[in-house]
C-alpha cells in the first residue's frame, strides 16, 4: 500500500473543512487519532459489541451492513478514502451495534475513540464544530438517499450514484453496490449490460 502520511492527510483534511483554523489547532486533531492496518474481510465492527471508534478511511474500503432475518444483507454505507464510516447509533449512544462494518480490501484507517472524540470537543469549539458539521452533512447524505430510494426507481438510482460517485461505482464489488441501491446482483448487471450497450 501507498506510504501515505496519515497525520498530514488529517491535517489538511480538517483545514479544508474549517477554514479558519490554524496550522497548531490542525495538527492537535491530528493527534487524536490511531492508525490501524486491516486485512480484506476483516471486520471493525460487528453487532453485540459497542463501536468504540469513529473510523476514517486513509486507503481502502469499507462496508456497513445489516442482516435482516433471512439471512439477506443490505449495506448501509460504503466509504472510500477520505470518507467516514462506523455504527453511528452504538459510536453515539454507546450502546451494541446492530452493524456489520468491513474491510473490503486491505486498509489503512484512523480511528478516534469516543473518549477522544469528546476529550477533543471540550478541549475548544472549533472541534465541537468540526464533529457537527460531519453530523449535519451526514444527515443531508442520509436524507438525500432516503428520498431517492422513494422516489427514483432502481435504473435511475444507479445512473445517478454512477454519476455522483463514479470511483465507487465501478470500485466495489457488485454484490455491494447491488444492496447499497436496494436490488438484487442479477438486476443491477441487467442495468450494466444495458448501459453498456448504448
Amino acid at each position: 500500500m501507498k506510504n501515505i502520511s496519515a497525520t498530514e492527510t488529517l491535517k489538511a483534511y480538517f483545514l479544508k473543512r474549517i477554514e479558519t483554523a490554524e496550522e497548531d489547532a490542525a495538527a492537535t486533531f491530528a493527534g487524536y487519532f490511531e492508525e490501524v492496518r486491516v486485512k480484506k474481510g476483516q471486520y471493525i465492527v460487528q453487532p453485540g459489541f459497542t463501536a468504540r471508534y469513529k473510523i476514517f478511511v486513509l486507503e481502502g474500503a469499507l462496508r456497513a451492513f445489516v442482516l435482516d432475518k433471512e439471512g439477506n444483507d443490505h449495506t448501509i454505507s460504503l466509504a472510500i478514502e477520505q470518507w467516514w464510516i462506523t455504527d453511528v447509533n452504538s459510536f453515539v449512544y454507546q450502546q451494541p451495534a446492530t452493524m456489520h462494518v468491513v474491510a473490503m480490501e486491505e486498509s489503512r484507517l484512523l480511528l478516534i475513540s469516543y473518549e477522544k472524540e469528546t476529550e477533543l470537543k471540550r478541549l475548544h469549539p472549533i472541534y465541537e464544530t468540526f464533529f457537527r458539521m460531519q453530523y449535519e452533512r451526514s444527515l443531508a447524505f442520509l436524507q438525500r438517499r432516503i428520498i431517492m430510494n422513494l422516489t427514483l426507481s432502481a435504473e435511475e438510482r444507479y445512473l445517478h450514484y454512477q454519476q455522483e460517485y463514479p470511483s465507487i461505482a465501478t470500485r466495489v464489488p457488485l454484490y455491494a453496490l447491488a444492496s447499497y441501491l436496494g436490488m438484487t446482483r442479477q438486476f443491477l448487471s441487467r442495468i450494466r449490460n444495458k448501459q453498456a450497450k448504448k
